[in-house]
Formats: structure tokens, sequence, C-alpha cells
């Protein structure tokens, strides 16, 4: 199934999508007495999800705004740094790395920080480019897992039964931010940083361990690459996290992202105002923001 946190004529509202015949059906319409956001439909999906079968004509997409999926989560979203091999090489000769161990090029153990809730922004929505504040934007295609069960102490072997689905995530970064203050949380959550969507696809549609990730810049692919590449599978990422946190529904977490970000071309390839990245994922459809 796919899921759309949806703007329409009617209010914000969350829905049922069927992509091939873009059209959708909200979840108010097959659940009488539903009216909550994408996190209350993840929190009953298991009681419901029997239940989410489109009865009669849906009504069309192109009428509504596709907004980012989880537009309002309860806690930060968390992130991976540095989990694809040739990502962690480019950045750690990048000279914007300030985390790496000298003669570095993967980590030991997962790379994890936070980006707040503020971050977030849907589908074909501009970035900020916080003039003034950062000259050195960047861009990270990324795989994003949602959970679904949470729990704390979750095994990698039990791992997948707490996700719900996934969706598409851009990690953009103020590089120089990221280098000038070494922790990461600042140069990558300025409001905006966090482009999300265009849906919450859930976990029995993909192959989540073998699909293609891309990203283009104006049109020229710059990323190519796939989350069977991960240094850290999804499994291993939820043990980490889970250890000491408890994971909750609707919970976001950023799996990180392949080779092919500006600052791995000499000189950096930073964006501009009006640039426009666009990001594809086997099964999840297509993420696309301008810079303003």
């Amino acid at each position: 199934m796919k899921f759309a946190t949806l703007n329409t004529l009617e209010g914000k509202l969350v829905a049922l999508v069927n992509t091939d015949s873009a059209q959708f059906w909200p979840v108010s319409s097959l659940i009488p007495g539903f009216d909550g956001d994408m996190v209350q439909l993840v929190h009953v999906f298991h009681e419901i999800k029997d239940r989410l079968i489109p009865t009669g004509a849906g009504k069309p997409l192109d009428a509504a705004t596709v907004l980012a999926p989880i537009d309002q989560p309860r806690r930060n979203i968390f992130c991976v740094g540095k989990n694809y091999h040739e990502h962690a090489k480019e950045f750690s000769i990048s000279g914007f790395d300030s985390s790496a161990k000298e003669g570095e090029h993967a980590p030991e153990a997962p790379v994890l920080f936070t980006k707040p809730a503020s971050t977030i922004i849907g589908p074909n929505v501009k970035v900020p480019n916080h003039a003034g504040v950062t000259s050195q934007l960047d861009y990270e295609a990324e795989l994003a897992v949602i959970i679904g069960t949470g729990g704390r102490g979750i095994k990698k072997a039990d791992a997948y039964k707490h996700v719900i689905g996934y969706t598409i995530v851009n990690d953009f970064t103020a590089r120089d931010l990221q280098k000038t203050h070494r922790q990461w949380f600042l140069g990558k959550s300025l409001d905006g940083f966090c482009p999300m969507g265009p849906y919450l696809v859930t976990a029995d549609e993909v192959d989540v361990e073998h699909l293609d990730i891309k990203c283009w810049i104006n049109g020229e692919l710059r990323q190519n690459s796939n989350t069977g590449q991960l240094i850290f599978d999804i499994p291993t990422l939820i043990e980490t996290i889970s250890a000491g946190i408890e994971l909750q529904p609707g919970d976001v977490i950023a799996t990180g992202t392949p080779a092919g970000v500006g600052i791995g071309f000499t000189p950096p390839k930073f964006l501009q105002s009006g640039d426009v990245m666009r990001i594809a994922i086997d099964g999840l459809g297509t993420l696309t923001n301008e810079v303003q």
C-alpha cells in the first residue's frame, strides 16, 4: 500500500494512493471515525489494514497537493552518516569531515545524529537557502525507514517486524556549518533542510535490501547506487538505536547517502538558487525540490 498526506479542498488528510491510476481515497472514507494524521495511522495500521480496501472511483491525485508523509513527527528524525563505503571515502578525503579518525574510510559503528521536525518539507517545496548563514549547500539522497511497532532492545533478527514502510529523504546539508561546528547537528538542521516524500510505502511493496537509489541535479545524474551497498544494514541500525532509546511508531530513520554528493567533486559542486534536485528510489516514487 501507498499512503500520502495531502492538502485538498476539504483540508489536510491522510489517504490511500494508487499511483498507477493517479487516484486517492481518504482513510476517513474507508475507516469511519478515523480523522488522524499519518503517525496516528501508523499506530492503528495493524488493526485496520484489512479494511483499507478502495471502494468506487477515487479522487484525482492531481487535484491535491502531496505533503511530506510524516509532516508532523513526534520526535527528531534519526539519521545515519557515512553508511555507504564510497561516500564514506569521498567524505573523509573532502576536507569537510571533522569526525573521522586519521586514515579512516569507513566507520567502525553507525554514525548517528538527528534532524529536528522543523527541517521537514514536502515534495516540490523550495528548500530555503539561508543566505547569510551558509554558502555551501549540498544534497544527500537517502532511503528512510518508518517504524510501525515501537520497542526497546530490538534484536536484528526481529527488526523488520518493527518497520511499517519506507519513504525518501533528502538530508540537505550546509557543509560549511557541518565543518566549522564539527558536530553535525547545526549543519543538518536549518529550517527546511529535510525534504521528504512523496509517500509512505508499506514494507511488503519493496525489496528494501536491493533498491536502486539515484539523484539528479538539474538533470545530471550525480548519485547512482543500491541499498545493498549499505555498510550497516537496516536491522543493525534498528538494533543500535533501540538498545537504549525506545523507538516509537512513526519514528523515521534516514539510512545514509551514497557517493556523488557535491563535496565529492573537485572542486566541490555546491548548490545554487534555482538548482533542481530529483531523487528516485525503486518503488518509492520521486522526490523533487528546488533550492530557493
